[in-house]
Protein backbone atom coordinates (compact mmCIF):
# COMPACT_ATOMS: atom_id res chain seq x y z
CA UNK A 1 0.00 0.00 0.00
CA UNK A 2 1.45 3.26 -1.09
CA UNK A 3 1.05 5.77 2.33
CA UNK A 4 2.54 8.62 3.60
CA UNK A 5 3.36 9.60 7.05
CA UNK A 6 0.82 10.85 9.42
CA UNK A 7 2.41 11.15 12.69
CA UNK A 8 4.04 8.73 14.49
CA UNK A 9 3.51 5.50 12.80
CA UNK A 10 0.00 6.54 11.37
CA UNK A 11 -0.37 6.17 7.51
CA UNK A 12 -2.93 7.21 4.94
CA UNK A 13 -3.64 5.22 1.90
CA UNK A 14 -2.44 6.72 -1.62
CA UNK A 15 -5.58 8.40 -2.86
CA UNK A 16 -7.58 8.86 0.18
CA UNK A 17 -9.42 11.27 1.34
CA UNK A 18 -6.63 12.54 3.73
CA UNK A 19 -3.98 12.11 0.74
CA UNK A 20 -5.64 14.15 -1.23
CA UNK A 21 -6.80 17.26 0.74
CA UNK A 22 -3.98 19.85 1.65
CA UNK A 23 -2.27 19.62 4.39
CA UNK A 24 -3.49 22.57 6.89
CA UNK A 25 -6.84 21.53 5.85
CA UNK A 26 -5.69 17.96 6.88
CA UNK A 27 -4.16 19.26 10.31
CA UNK A 28 -7.54 20.98 10.86
CA UNK A 29 -9.70 18.18 10.22
CA UNK A 30 -7.98 15.86 12.53
CA UNK A 31 -7.73 18.63 15.33
CA UNK A 32 -11.49 18.80 15.30
CA UNK A 33 -12.43 15.38 16.74
CA UNK A 34 -11.27 12.64 19.76
CA UNK A 35 -9.08 9.64 18.32
CA UNK A 36 -9.87 6.59 19.44
CA UNK A 37 -8.79 3.15 18.88
CA UNK A 38 -11.63 0.63 18.09
CA UNK A 39 -10.68 -3.44 18.36
CA UNK A 40 -11.71 -5.82 15.97
CA UNK A 41 -15.37 -6.59 15.16
CA UNK A 42 -16.67 -3.80 16.41
CA UNK A 43 -18.72 -1.46 15.15
CA UNK A 44 -17.84 2.37 14.28
CA UNK A 45 -21.21 2.99 12.72
CA UNK A 46 -24.30 0.96 12.53
CA UNK A 47 -26.59 0.54 9.59
CA UNK A 48 -30.09 2.47 10.69
CA UNK A 49 -28.88 4.91 13.70
CA UNK A 50 -30.02 8.21 13.90
CA UNK A 51 -26.13 9.07 14.85
CA UNK A 52 -24.68 12.30 12.96
CA UNK A 53 -20.92 12.13 13.10
CA UNK A 54 -18.08 11.31 10.78
CA UNK A 55 -15.13 9.27 11.56
CA UNK A 56 -11.54 9.54 9.29
CA UNK A 57 -9.75 6.27 9.65
CA UNK A 58 -6.06 6.88 10.76
CA UNK A 59 -5.20 3.31 10.69
CA UNK A 60 -6.44 -0.04 9.80
CA UNK A 61 -8.89 -1.28 7.44
CA UNK A 62 -12.87 -1.23 7.91
CA UNK A 63 -15.68 -3.12 6.10
CA UNK A 64 -18.95 -1.70 4.71
CA UNK A 65 -21.90 -3.52 4.94
CA UNK A 66 -25.42 -3.40 4.83
CA UNK A 67 -28.50 -5.93 5.73
CA UNK A 68 -30.32 -7.32 2.74
CA UNK A 69 -32.85 -10.13 3.52
CA UNK A 70 -31.54 -10.51 7.03
CA UNK A 71 -28.31 -11.24 5.88
CA UNK A 72 -24.84 -8.64 6.24
CA UNK A 73 -23.52 -8.02 2.50
CA UNK A 74 -20.18 -6.71 2.66
CA UNK A 75 -20.40 -3.39 -0.18
CA UNK A 76 -16.88 -2.09 0.18
CA UNK A 77 -13.84 -2.09 2.33
CA UNK A 78 -12.19 1.44 3.57
CA UNK A 79 -8.48 2.53 4.10
CA UNK A 80 -6.32 4.43 6.06
CA UNK A 81 -7.20 8.01 5.21
CA UNK A 82 -10.86 7.08 4.51
CA UNK A 83 -13.80 8.84 5.42
CA UNK A 84 -16.59 7.06 6.48
CA UNK A 85 -20.33 8.26 7.99
CA UNK A 86 -20.01 11.74 5.63
CA UNK A 87 -23.36 10.84 4.35
CA UNK A 88 -25.58 10.71 7.36
CA UNK A 89 -23.66 13.89 8.99
CA UNK A 90 -24.26 15.76 5.33
CA UNK A 91 -28.36 14.96 5.31
CA UNK A 92 -29.06 14.01 8.56
CA UNK A 93 -30.57 11.08 7.54
CA UNK A 94 -30.26 7.61 9.49
CA UNK A 95 -27.14 5.25 8.50
CA UNK A 96 -27.31 3.25 5.26
CA UNK A 97 -24.74 1.00 6.17
CA UNK A 98 -22.70 -0.37 8.87
CA UNK A 99 -18.97 0.26 9.28
CA UNK A 100 -16.65 -2.44 11.37
CA UNK A 101 -13.34 -2.42 12.28
CA UNK A 102 -11.40 -5.44 10.74
CA UNK A 103 -8.65 -5.74 12.95
CA UNK A 104 -6.99 -3.23 15.00
CA UNK A 105 -8.04 0.58 14.11
CA UNK A 106 -7.39 4.21 15.08
CA UNK A 107 -9.86 7.02 13.74
CA UNK A 108 -10.89 9.84 14.37
CA UNK A 109 -14.55 10.79 15.66
CA UNK A 110 -15.90 14.69 14.64
CA UNK A 111 -18.88 15.73 15.42
CA UNK A 112 -21.22 17.00 12.58
CA UNK A 113 -21.87 20.49 13.95
CA UNK A 114 -17.78 20.30 13.78
CA UNK A 115 -17.72 18.86 10.18
CA UNK A 116 -19.87 20.63 8.41
CA UNK A 117 -18.67 24.06 9.69
CA UNK A 118 -15.61 22.92 8.76
CA UNK A 119 -16.66 22.40 5.17
CA UNK A 120 -18.18 25.88 5.25
CA UNK A 121 -14.77 27.49 5.94
CA UNK A 122 -12.85 25.01 3.51
CA UNK A 123 -14.29 25.27 0.19
CA UNK A 124 -11.32 22.89 -1.25
CA UNK A 125 -12.51 20.09 1.70
CA UNK A 126 -16.30 20.68 0.97
CA UNK A 127 -15.15 19.58 -2.89
CA UNK A 128 -13.56 16.76 -1.95
CA UNK A 129 -16.29 15.51 0.18
CA UNK A 130 -18.41 15.63 -2.89
CA UNK A 131 -16.02 13.90 -5.51
CA UNK A 132 -15.47 11.08 -2.74
CA UNK A 133 -19.20 10.72 -2.55
CA UNK A 134 -19.58 10.64 -6.44
CA UNK A 135 -16.49 8.66 -6.58
CA UNK A 136 -18.53 5.79 -4.17
CA UNK A 137 -21.49 5.88 -6.00
CA UNK A 138 -19.75 5.66 -10.09
CA UNK A 139 -17.66 2.89 -8.71
CA UNK A 140 -20.91 1.05 -7.00
CA UNK A 141 -22.77 1.31 -10.79
CA UNK A 142 -19.66 0.35 -12.26
CA UNK A 143 -19.61 -3.07 -10.00
CA UNK A 144 -23.27 -3.77 -10.86
CA UNK A 145 -22.73 -3.16 -14.31
CA UNK A 146 -19.97 -5.94 -14.44
CA UNK A 147 -22.16 -8.11 -12.92
CA UNK A 148 -24.53 -8.52 -16.47
CA UNK A 149 -21.31 -7.89 -18.57
CA UNK A 150 -18.51 -10.29 -17.25
CA UNK A 151 -18.21 -14.15 -15.74
CA UNK A 152 -17.70 -14.77 -12.34
CA UNK A 153 -14.16 -15.85 -12.44
CA UNK A 154 -13.39 -12.37 -14.55
CA UNK A 155 -15.26 -10.18 -11.99
CA UNK A 156 -13.29 -12.27 -8.79
CA UNK A 157 -9.89 -11.19 -10.53
CA UNK A 158 -10.49 -7.69 -10.39
CA UNK A 159 -11.76 -7.65 -7.25
CA UNK A 160 -9.05 -9.30 -5.58
CA UNK A 161 -6.03 -7.52 -8.19
CA UNK A 162 -8.05 -4.34 -6.63
CA UNK A 163 -8.10 -5.09 -2.91
CA UNK A 164 -4.59 -6.70 -2.75
CA UNK A 165 -3.10 -3.56 -4.63
CA UNK A 166 -4.82 -1.53 -1.73
CA UNK A 167 -4.97 -3.60 1.18
CA UNK A 168 -1.65 -6.25 0.66
CA UNK A 169 1.88 -6.74 2.18
CA UNK A 170 4.82 -8.31 1.07
CA UNK A 171 5.29 -11.43 2.70
CA UNK A 172 7.69 -14.57 1.81
CA UNK A 173 7.67 -13.02 -1.89
CA UNK A 174 3.16 -13.07 -1.54
CA UNK A 175 1.45 -9.86 -1.33
CA UNK A 176 -0.92 -11.21 1.79
CA UNK A 177 -3.88 -9.38 1.30
CA UNK A 178 -4.32 -7.79 5.00
CA UNK A 179 -8.39 -8.02 5.32
CA UNK A 180 -9.55 -11.47 6.40
CA UNK A 181 -12.53 -12.39 3.37
CA UNK A 182 -14.75 -15.43 3.88
CA UNK A 183 -16.59 -16.93 0.32
CA UNK A 184 -20.08 -15.23 0.95
CA UNK A 185 -18.37 -12.05 1.32
CA UNK A 186 -16.23 -12.54 -1.55
CA UNK A 187 -19.73 -13.47 -3.59
CA UNK A 188 -21.35 -10.79 -2.54
CA UNK A 189 -18.39 -8.26 -3.91
CA UNK A 190 -19.08 -9.97 -6.97
CA UNK A 191 -22.70 -10.20 -7.43
CA UNK A 192 -22.63 -14.37 -7.73
CA UNK A 193 -23.68 -17.66 -5.80
CA UNK A 194 -20.74 -18.40 -2.65
CA UNK A 195 -20.78 -22.14 -4.51
CA UNK A 196 -20.01 -20.25 -7.78
CA UNK A 197 -17.71 -17.92 -6.46
CA UNK A 198 -16.01 -20.89 -4.96
CA UNK A 199 -15.34 -22.61 -8.25
CA UNK A 200 -13.84 -19.48 -9.17
CA UNK A 201 -11.56 -19.19 -6.47
CA UNK A 202 -10.34 -22.32 -7.19
CA UNK A 203 -9.87 -21.90 -10.39
CA UNK A 204 -7.28 -19.10 -10.02
CA UNK A 205 -5.89 -21.30 -7.34
CA UNK A 206 -5.31 -24.08 -9.94
CA UNK A 207 -3.34 -21.26 -12.26
CA UNK A 208 -1.54 -20.15 -9.09
CA UNK A 209 -2.69 -16.70 -9.12
CA UNK A 210 -3.92 -16.90 -5.60
CA UNK A 211 -2.82 -19.17 -2.56
CA UNK A 212 -5.78 -19.14 -0.50
CA UNK A 213 -5.30 -20.38 3.41
CA UNK A 214 -7.37 -20.16 6.88
CA UNK A 215 -9.07 -16.44 6.61
CA UNK A 216 -6.26 -15.44 4.50
CA UNK A 217 -6.12 -14.60 0.50
CA UNK A 218 -2.26 -14.42 -1.05
CA UNK A 219 -1.94 -12.89 -4.81
CA UNK A 220 0.72 -14.88 -6.04
CA UNK A 221 0.57 -12.98 -9.60
CA UNK A 222 -0.77 -9.88 -9.53
CA UNK A 223 0.29 -9.06 -13.21
CA UNK A 224 -1.64 -11.83 -14.32
CA UNK A 225 -4.34 -11.55 -12.34
CA UNK A 226 -4.50 -7.96 -13.66
CA UNK A 227 -4.14 -9.41 -16.64
CA UNK A 228 -7.01 -12.15 -15.74
CA UNK A 229 -9.12 -9.01 -15.25
CA UNK A 230 -8.38 -6.87 -18.21
CA UNK A 231 -9.67 -10.08 -20.63
CA UNK A 232 -13.18 -9.54 -20.66
CA UNK A 233 -14.84 -12.28 -22.15
CA UNK A 234 -12.86 -13.81 -23.79
CA UNK A 235 -12.11 -17.63 -23.52
CA UNK A 236 -10.05 -18.52 -20.57
CA UNK A 237 -9.63 -22.11 -19.22
CA UNK A 238 -11.17 -21.75 -15.36
CA UNK A 239 -14.92 -21.50 -15.00
CA UNK A 240 -17.60 -22.04 -17.46
CA UNK A 241 -17.95 -18.81 -19.27
CA UNK A 242 -21.65 -18.71 -18.69
CA UNK A 243 -21.19 -19.06 -14.73
CA UNK A 244 -22.29 -15.36 -13.75
CA UNK A 245 -24.41 -16.58 -11.04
Amino acid sequence: MSAAALDGDEAWAEGSFLDRIAPADRQELLTLGITRKVSSGRRLVTEGARDTHVEVLRRGFAKITAAVNGADRLLAIRLPGDLVGEFGAITGQGRSATVTACGDVVSTVIRQVDFLRLLDRRPAVAAQVTAVVGERLRCANERRAEFAAYPVHIRLARVLAEIAASCGRITNDELVIGVTLNHAELATLVGAATDTTQRALRALRAHRLIRTGYRQIAVLDLAGLRALAAQGDRCWPGPGRDARR
